[in-house]
C-alpha cells in the first residue's frame, strides 16, 4: 500500500524539503520558470498518488521522476517546433492552399451558387462556359460542339452575357425577399 497517502503531514515535509532542489532542477534543465513550476506541480503529484516503495529512496525517486519529466516536456516543445516551422514552410510554398474556415465556406456557397446560375442557363450556354474554364482554347470549343471557330467568341460572350443576367437576376430576387 502507499507509504506517504496516510500520513499527509509526511509528504508536506517531503514536499517542503525537496521542493526548492527540483525546482532549481527543472529551471536548469528547462530555461523556463513558468514551465518548471508546473513541471515540479506535476512530479510532486506523482509521488503523491504513486509513491517509490522505499520512504528513503525519495530523493532518488524525484531526481528520476523530474528528469524523465522535464525530457519528454523538451521533446515534446521540439515536435511543437518542428511542426510549426513544416507549417509555416508549407504556407510560404503554398499560400492559396491555407484558408480559414470561413474563406472556405464562402468559396463553396460561391461555387455553389454559380453552378446554380449555370444549370439555369441553356444546355448550349452553359457547355461553352465549362469548356473554356476548364481551358479549352476556341479551336476545341469548336470540334466538340461542332461550330465554326469564328463563331466561338460571339457564343462565349452571349453565353457570358446571360449568365450575368442570370447572376444579376439571383442577386435581386434574394434582396426582395
Amino acid at each position: 500500500m502507499n507509504n506517504l497517502n496516510p500520513a499527509p503531514d509526511l509528504f508536506k515535509d517531503i514536499f517542503h524539503k525537496h521542493y526548492p532542489s527540483v525546482l532549481r532542477k527543472l529551471i536548469a534543465l528547462l530555461k523556463d520558470k513558468s514551465a518548471a513550476e508546473d513541471i515540479a506541480q506535476e512530479v510532486f503529484l506523482k509521488l503523491y498518488n504513486n509513491p517509490p516503495s522505499r520512504p528513503e529512496a525519495v530523493g532518488a525517486w524525484l531526481h528520476q521522476v523530474l528528469t524523465r519529466s522535464a525530457y519528454d516536456y523538451l521533446d515534446q516543445k521540439a515536435r511543437e517546433r518542428q511542426l510549426m516551422q513544416r507549417q509555416e514552410k508549407q504556407l510560404m510554398t503554398e499560400p492559396q492552399s491555407f484558408q480559414s474556415g470561413e474563406q472556405a465556406v464562402m468559396k463553396q456557397g460561391e461555387e455553389e451558387q454559380v453552378q446554380n446560375w449555370l444549370h439555369a442557363l441553356p444546355e448550349k450556354d452553359r457547355e461553352l462556359l465549362l469548356l473554356r474554364y476548364s481551358g479549352y482554347s476556341y479551336s476545341e470549343i469548336a470540334k466538340e460542339l461542332n461550330v465554326q471557330q469564328p463563331q466561338v467568341g460571339m457564343l462565349l460572350k452571349r453565353a457570358g452575357d446571360r449568365l450575368k443576367k442570370q447572376a444579376y437576376k439571383s442577386d435581386n430576387q434574394w434582396s426582395h425577399e
